[in-house]
Formats: structure tokens, C-alpha cells, sequence
């Protein structure tokens, strides 16, 4: 077929595999709206048929108790799904919310008697953006037969001779995840070729940082990720830095890995997380100074050791997705933000300053790193024994603006919306930046943060705020 222009993008589509299958469990409706709201373009979608002929979203042959889905009807498998905290969705169900909410679909037709109904129910809703991963023969045909109008992928496994294998196809779907540095067989020579003869070619499926920053540079049509946010990161090209306040708690439990590092995965330029003391003397990552609103566990934080703390369950609370997801360490953390080359805004609860500036000297993170605590004496205490470290304070801490710069010569100087703008210009003349905290989701008030032109916002939802920015 002749490729139309959205065939061409400007920049790879984000292709979520199976939905956003890092966040929640994959091929529900569930993970698929979550894809969209975390950027991406395309949903993949595992194809299958039930022996009553319902058309369905599943990717294996089987269910976990070994029934096959071509011998067991809808109803069971739903009732089977659902009781694993994972309902099957129909295929109809999925592409309604897909035309809802404007993304494509990437259909893995598993099973042939899957494709002429697939792509009529694409047809019925409208989707303009559809590519038909038929990979068998037969399935093929039908689609040829049927004039079907959306580009046909075939998947090349590792290995394979990728024009060879994939004659006659549109979209050279390329499986190369396992490879340890896939991009380097990118070459333009690839493309070229592909090119010439009326081809894409697509990427599944990468969830690498340094592998992804590579492959996106590539004209691909596409490339498929657990984390769809990491192929565009949709974080990135804002007019001011983006503080994601806990993570993206929306998405992930609040204060955990994953939240974390969907912030930083999207390109978000900083995590804000909450220091706690063990009763060891180790850091680790809460809220609460009590554990019993987001783990398994009960009483003080701070008198659980380290050891202790890391038999609960931080995850389960959110979503069963997640259960089993640690309370994380600060090292851990600041890991994770080296190898995002991201940042860090730390707010010290019971930990002490000075082992958690050791922490961010031995990770080498000085300069990405900035402290806050509701405890003065803590802040009083990291100004005196660390004179660089970057210290924020609160305008509403304090009577004038002047105190607001002279109490701890802080780097950053936080406003809520209802204290105006009219001091910004001081701050800045004074060498500090401005940061606006805006916890709430309404366009109305994001877009007040937009309007105040900081250079750094504190938010809640942080992709809300990048859709409001783009709007």
C-alpha cells in the first residue's frame, strides 16, 4: 500500500505494549488509559478469540489455570481475570475507549479468525491511526482480500533477515529487545532500504534510558514500551522545570521506585521525596512518620531498622498491580536519578542533614539535589556544615521577602498561587530562582501556574500540567 502521512511521523510514535504494562496489568482497559495519559500514541494490542466468538484483549494461549482461550467462553475468562485483579476486556471495549480518547492501535491479531472482525471494529470507530500485526500467512490474505486501508507489520525475530522476512509487509516489525545495544544495527543503510521499498519499521520493545535516547533519534514509525513515557518524554521542552511531588503518584504509589521513575523515565527535570530516619540510622523513603497508610506495617517509621522495613509491602495499597514494591533507600533513589541524569528535591522528615548530604556527595549529585524541611533547625543545621548545598525556603515562612533571603541564603524560593507574582523579579535579582507549588489537577489553576512563568513548579499531576501546557 502507499504509506499516507501519518505513516511518516515526525517523531517515533509511543507504542505501549499492551497498554502502560509497567503500571498496571497489561491488556486491560485500565493499562490502556493509563498509556494515554502518560503520552502515548498507540496502543498494542494482543488479539485472541473465545470459543463463543467473542473477540478479546489477551495475550497468551491460555489462562493461569491452563484453560485455552479458544475453548472457554467470555464469561469465564472474565470471571477468571477479574478475580486476578486483571478483567479481560473485549476488543470492541478497547477500541470505543481508544477512539475516546484519540490514540491508534497496534493490533497482534493472534488468532486468524481474529482478523476480518478486528479490522471492521476499527473501521466502525473511526481509528485512522491502525497497524495490523498479521503474522500469519492466511490472516494475510484476508486482509489483502478485504482492501484493508492500514499498513500490515510483520514481526522479525532475532536473527532473521528483516526484508526477507518480512516481504510484502508494510511496517518491519523488528523484536531486537534482547540485544544488548539494538540501535547500533539502525544504520541508514536499514532505512534506506526500507524506504526504497515503500516500508517503515518499528521497534519492540524498549524500556532502557540510554538505549531509548539512541533509537528515538532513529525515523522509525514507532517504538513499543512497558513505559511509553520514555519514548517521547512528554517532561521535556516545557517553559519551566517540573517538580513531580512524590513521584508520579498518580500512576505509582507515592515515595516508591516506580513513581519515581515514571517521573524521571517521562523527562520531568525533578522528584520530590521524603527522607526518614531507621531506627538503625539508615535513610529511607516515606511520608507519613507512621507506616500504615501506604505499606502493610504499623506504628513509628522511625522505630523499624531498615531490615524490618523491608519485609512491607509499599504497593498493594495502591493497586494490587503493585504489590510487593519495597520502601525505598535514598541511595536507591539517588541511583536512580544518576542513571536518569535527572534531579532531586529532598525533603528531610526525621532524617538528620548531615548523613543525607553525605549520601548526595558520595553520589556526586550536589549540584541536582535541593533540601526542605518543615524542621528550621535541620535546615539551620545543613546551611552551617554544608555552605553549597541548595537549600529552598517558603515565602509564606516569613514576614518580608528580605528575611525570606537572608535566614539561610536558600537557592530557591517557593510561592503558592494566592501570594502573587509580584516579588519574582526580586528573587531573581537577588540570584535565586522561583519555584510555585500547585497541588491540585484543575486546568484552571495549572493553567495560573503556567501563567506565572516560574522557573520551577511543584505539582501533583504532572502530566495534566504538560497537556495544559500543550492545549
Amino acid at each position: 500500500m502507499t504509506a499516507s502521512d501519518w505513516t511518516r511521523p515526525a517523531r517515533p510514535y509511543a507504542i505501549a505494549h499492551r497498554g502502560a504494562a509497567a503500571y498496571a496489568p497489561d491488556n486491560t482497559l485500565e493499562a490502556f488509559r493509563i498509556a494515554s495519559r502518560i503520552g502515548a500514541d498507540m496502543w498494542e494490542v494482543d488479539i485472541r478469540v473465545t470459543s463463543d466468538g467473542e473477540i478479546i484483549a489477551f495475550h497468551d494461549k491460555i489462562l493461569s489455570d491452563g484453560r485455552k482461550i479458544i475453548e472457554t467462553p467470555f464469561a469465564d475468562i472474565l470471571a477468571h481475570t477479574t478475580a486476578e485483579h486483571r478483567p479481560c476486556p473485549r476488543l470492541r471495549d478497547v477500541v470505543a475507549e481508544a477512539a475516546k480518547l484519540g490514540a491508534g492501535i497496534y493490533a497482534d491479531i493472534k488468532d486468524t479468525n481474529a482478523t476480518l472482525p478486528t479490522l471492521h471494529m476499527l473501521q466502525e470507530h473511526g481509528i485512522t491511526r491502525a497497524i495490523l500485526g498479521a503474522f500469519d500467512p492466511q490472516a494475510a490474505q484476508i486482509l489483502a482480500e478485504a482492501n484493508s486501508p492500514y499498513p500490515r507489520s510483520v514481526l522479525v525475530p532475532l536473527g532473521a533477515e528483516p526484508f526477507s522476512y518480512a516481504k510484502g509487509a508494510d511496517v518491519i516489525h523488528l523484536c531486537w529487545e534482547r540485544m544488548e545495544r539494538p540501535q547500533d544495527t539502525l544504520t541508514d543503510e536499514l532505512f534506506e532500504r526500507a524506504f526504497a521499498n515503500g516500508q517503515t519499521i518499528a521497534i519492540w520493545h524498549e524500556e532502557d534510558p540510554e538505549r531509548m535516547a539512541a533509537i528515538r533519534t532513529r525515523p522509525v514509525i514507532g517504538i513499543c514500551s512497558d513505559r511509553p513515557e520514555l519514548v517521547n518524554q512528554p517532561g521535556r521542552g516545557l517553559p519551566f522545570q517540573t517538580i513531580c511531588h512524590r513521584g508520579a503518584n498518580k500512576i505509582a504509589p507515592e515515595n516508591t521506585l516506580p513513581a519515581f521513575e515514571c517521573a524521571l523515565a517521562a523527562g520531568f527535570d525533578y522528584i520530590e521525596c521524603d527522607l526518614q530516619e531507621t531506627a538503625d540510622g539508615e535513610i529511607v523513603i516515606h511520608h507519613d512518620p507512621t507506616l500504615e497508610r501506604t505499606t502493610n506495617g504499623h506504628g513509628p517509621i522511625t522505630a523499624h531498622t531498615l531490615g524490618a522495613l523491608g519485609d512491607l509491602d509499599a504497593g498493594h495499597w495502591f493497586s494490587p498491580h503493585f504489590t510487593g514494591t519495597k520502601i525505598p533507600t535514598l541511595d536507591e533513589v539517588l541511583e536512580l536519578v544518576r542513571r536518569y541524569d535527572g534531579q532531586a528535591y529532598l525533603e528531610l522528615k526525621s532524617a538528620p542533614p548531615a548523613p543525607a548530604w553525605q549520601s548526595v556527595c558520595d553520589a556526586g549529585l550536589q549540584e541536582r539535589v535541593f533540601f526542605w524541611s518543615f524542621n528550621h533547625a535541620a535546615l539551620k543545621e545543613l546551611r552551617a556544615s554544608a555552605p553549597t548545598a541548595r537549600i529552598m525556603a517558603r515565602r509564606q515562612d516569613y514576614a518580608t521577602l528580605q528575611e525570606t533571603l537572608n535566614d539561610l541564603a536558600p537557592q530557591i524560593v517557593e510561592f503558592t498561587l494566592p501570594e502573587g507574582t509580584e516579588e519574582f523579579a526580586a528573587v531573581r535579582d537577588a540570584g535565586a530562582q522561583v519555584m510555585v507549588a500547585a497541588m491540585a489537577d484543575d486546568p484552571a489553576i495549572l493553567s495560573q501556574v503556567i501563567a506565572a512563568a516560574p522557573d520551577l513548579a511543584n505539582v501533583d499531576h504532572p502530566f495534566a500540567l504538560t497537556r495544559q501546557v500543550r492545549a
